[in-house]
C-alpha cells in the first residue's frame, strides 16, 4: 500500500462514521441496481453462522488478531440491512401516499406567514423570491425567475439549506446571547429544528440541522466534535430514515457542497494571508464560494447542463445581504404588527430585496454570464474520480495521483470520441 492509500485509510480509521456511511450506500446502490433483497439474506445468515460459530470455538473471548474478521462481518451484516431498508423504501415509494399530517401542519404555518408578506410593498415576483429564500415556498416561483437565479449562479439562494439553517443559528445565538450556555443550548436547537419543520423539512435543511445539531451537543459536553465524521453522521441517519435521499438532489448537492467547503477552503485561505478585518470576511466568502462551486459544479452540469460564470460577483455581495435579510425577513413575519419598530423592519426587507433583485437582473442579463455544458452519468462520475485524484496529490505529493488523474481523463476524452463516432 502506498503513501498515499495508507494516509487515506488512516484519515478514515479516524471517523468511525465514515466506514458504516460507505458500507450502507454499498447496499442501496447494490439494490437500485440489482435485485438482492432475496440474495442478501443468504449473506446475513453466513455471517450469523460465523458468528455463532466464532464464539463458542473462542469461548466467548473474541481475538484482537482477528479484528478484520470482525469487521468484514459487521460490514456483510451493514449491506444487508441497507439492502433491505432500500427495497423497503422502493416498495413505500411505488404507492402513492398523502402527505403526513405533520407536513401538512408545516404548510399551513407556511402559507400563514407568507401571507404577512402581501403587506410588504414589493412586486409579486419579489414575493415570491422573497418567500423562497425564507420559507423554501416555491409555489409563485416562475419558471424565468428561477432561471435568472441559475444564470447569475445564485440557485443555492432559492433552496433552503446549510447557508440559511447556519444564519438562523448565528442569529438565535446573537439574540440568547444573555442566556446561560445550556439553556442557550436548548433553546438554539429547538429553533433550528421548528425553523427545519416550516420549511418542510428540505432535504439540505434537515442535513444542516442535524450537523448544528451534533457540534453543538459535543460543544455542551466539552466536545471537540470532528466535522467529517460529524457530516458522515448527518448523511448516515438521514440515509438510515429513507435510502432515496441518496437520490435526491438537493442531498447530493448540499452534502457535496459541504464537503468541499470543509475541505479545499482551508486550503484556499492559506493562500492569501489577509490580516485585515475588513477584507478577512470577503476573502473568506470567496474562498468559500470557490470551494462550493467546485464541488458541484459537475453536478450543475449534469441535472441542469449549465453552470454560471459570474458567480463569483454575485455572492461575495448577496451572501452578505442575505445573511441579514433572512433573519430579519423571518423575524418580521413572526412578530406581531402592533409591536413599535415593525414598519422599520418592514422598509428595510423591500429595500434589500430591491437591491438583491437589482443584482440579479444586472448579473443575468450580461451575454456568456452562463456555460451550457452537458454531463452524462459516466462523464459525472469520472470527472468526480479525477478531482478526487487532483485532491490527493496535491495531499499526499504522490506522482502517482497525477499519472491516475491524467488517465481518467483519457478515459472521459475516448467515452466521448467514442459517443461522437
Amino acid at each position: 500500500m502506498g503513501y498515499g492509500e495508507e494516509s487515506l485509510m488512516n484519515e478514515i480509521r479516524k471517523r468511525p462514521l465514515v466506514r458504516p456511511l460507505i458500507f450502507w450506500i454499498t447496499g442501496t446502490i447494490l439494490q437500485t441496481c440489482f435485485p438482492l433483497q432475496t440474495l442478501s439474506i443468504l449473506l446475513f445468515v453466513g455471517a450469523l453462522i460465523f458468528v455463532v460459530i466464532s464464539f463458542f470455538v473462542s469461548g466467548g473471548s473474541s481475538d484482537y488478531r482477528n479484528r478484520w474478521i470482525w469487521g468484514v462481518i459487521f460490514a456483510v451484516l451493514l449491506v444487508f440491512l441497507s439492502i433491505q431498508r432500500m427495497s423497503l423504501a422502493e416498495q413505500q415509494a411505488g404507492h402513492i401516499t398523502e402527505r403526513s399530517t405533520l407536513l401538512k401542519k408545516a404548510g399551513e404555518i407556511q402559507e400563514k406567514m407568507v401571507d404577512k408578506l402581501s403587506l410588504l410593498h414589493i412586486s409579486d415576483e419579489e414575493k415570491a423570491v422573497l418567500a423562497t429564500l425564507t420559507l423554501n415556498y416555491r409555489r409563485n416561483m416562475s419558471r424565468d425567475m428561477r432561471m435568472r437565479f441559475s444564470v447569475a449562479g445564485l440557485s443555492h439562494l432559492l433552496s433552503v439549506s446549510g447557508f440559511h439553517v447556519g444564519i438562523i443559528s448565528m442569529f438565535i445565538s446573537l439574540m440568547l446571547f444573555f442566556m446561560p450556555e445550556r439553556i442557550r443550548y436548548l433553546f438554539t436547537i429547538l429553533l433550528i429544528w421548528i425553523f427545519t419543520y416550516t420549511t418542510g423539512l428540505a432535504t439540505a435543511a434537515v442535513r444542516a440541522a442535524i450537523m448544528i445539531s451534533i457540534y453543538l451537543t459535543g460543544k455542551i459536553f466539552d466536545r471537540n466534535p470532528d466535522i467529517y465524521n460529524t457530516l458522515a453522521g448527518a448523511a448516515f441517519c438521514m440515509l438510515v430514515y429513507n435510502p432515496l435521499y441518496l437520490y435526491d438532489i438537493g442531498f447530493q448537492l448540499s452534502y457535496m457542497a459541504v464537503f468541499f467547503i470543509l475541505y479545499l477552503q482551508p486550503r484556499l485561505s492559506c493562500l492569501l494571508e489577509v490580516k485585515n478585518p475588513m477584507l478577512a470576511s470577503p476573502w473568506d466568502t470567496l474562498t468559500i464560494t470557490i470551494s462550493a462551486q467546485t464541488g458541484t459544479v459537475f453536478l450543475c452540469f449534469y441535472y441542469f447542463g449549465q453552470g454560471s460564470l459570474v458567480f463569483l460577483f454575485t455572492n461575495l455581495f448577496l451572501s452578505f445581504l442575505t445573511t441579514i435579510l433572512i433573519p430579519t425577513t423571518l423575524s418580521w413575519m413572526t412578530i406581531p404588527s402592533w409591536i413599535p419598530g415593525t414598519e422599520i423592519l418592514r422598509s428595510i426587507i423591500e429595500t434589500m430585496t430591491d437591491s438583491m433583485m437589482w443584482v440579479v437582473e444586472r448579473f443575468s442579463s450580461i451575454p456568456g454570464a452562463s456555460a451550457s455544458v452537458h454531463f452524462d452519468l459516466f462523464t459525472l462520475i469520472f470527472s468526480y474520480v479525477c478531482l478526487a485524484m487532483i485532491m490527493l496529490y496535491f495531499h499526499t505529493r504522490n506522482p502517482r495521483m497525477l499519472f491516475a488523474c491524467l488517465s481518467t481523463l483519457l478515459v472521459i476524452l475516448c467515452w466521448h470520441l467514442y459517443n461522437y463516432l
